[in-house]
């Protein structure tokens, strides 16, 4: 299992190496100066943090993912739902809605979509 506590800053590098990997070490270092503004000390630093989480992986000088970009968030969001809504699906999409308008075609979208994961159905 991986540790899905990330800080803004550890979720911005992961989503920098699911867009890009794998991703040799030296191009990472490249793309974080550019669009976070690191040295590299602090890509490697952050890249060993994320490794012991067990979310990526440097092999070789190759930085690739353990965990999809699709996976963590799907923990994640249970994760909010089981902390926030005492489990409860229904209740975080009540508050989620509260205020909200969706339009026939959302409605419809999201019908399908439970539809589709209904037990037994």
């Amino acid at each position: 299992m991986y540790d899905i506590e990330l800080g803004a800053v550890q979720e911005r590098f992961a989503d920098i190496v699911w867009e890009h990997e794998p991703i040799g070490s030296g191009d990472l270092v490249k793309i974080c100066e550019k669009e976070l503004g690191w040295k590299k000390p602090t890509t490697y630093t952050v890249l060993r943090k994320l490794c012991e989480k067990g979310l990526l992986k440097n092999e070789d000088g190759v930085v690739s993912s353990l965990v999809s970009r699709e996976a963590f968030y799907s923990a994640k969001s249970k994760q909010i739902i089981d902390d926030s809504y005492n489990g409860s699906l229904p209740a975080f999409i009540a508050a989620f809605m509260s205020g909200k308008d969706i339009t026939s075609e959302e409605a419809e979208e999201i019908k399908k979509m439970i539809d589709g994961y209904r037990k037994g159905g």
